[in-house]
């Protein structure tokens, strides 16, 4: 079973930056795809960015440009850096994990806000 904890969120102003972190623990070793999801107020969960084991990345359309997603695979780390942060991005981050039997594990989110 894998286990995902999440840090790093907070208040920021707009304009300004936050790196949220994910730990993961118990099963690592059949982990592929990690990434973040998010949820806002009255939104649906929604895809932030995902990166593979090998490295490869996905981005939302809404935050190319402005966050990178990167993975330390010795560590069993994945971060996500956001810069230039707006209002719309205020959300609950959880972080996600996939193994290789595509199984699916989230971490009990972090908040976001950003303030105008």
């Amino acid at each position: 079973q894998v286990q995902l904890v999440e840090s790093g969120g907070g208040l920021v102003q707009a304009g300004g930056s936050l790196r949220l972190s994910c730990a993961a623990s118990g099963g690592i070793s059949r982990i592929n795809a990690m990434g973040w999801y998010r949820q806002g107020p009255r939104k649906q969960r929604e895809l932030v960015a995902t990166i593979t084991w090998g490295g490869s990345t996905t981005y939302a359309d809404s935050v190319k440009g402005r966050f990178t997603i990167s993975r330390d695979n010795a560590k069993n780390l994945v971060y996500l850096q956001m810069n230039s942060l707006e209002p719309e991005d205020t959300a609950v981050y959880y972080c996600h994990a996939d193994d290789v039997w595509l199984n699916r594990y989230w971490g009990q989110g972090t908040q976001v806000t950003v303030s105008s």
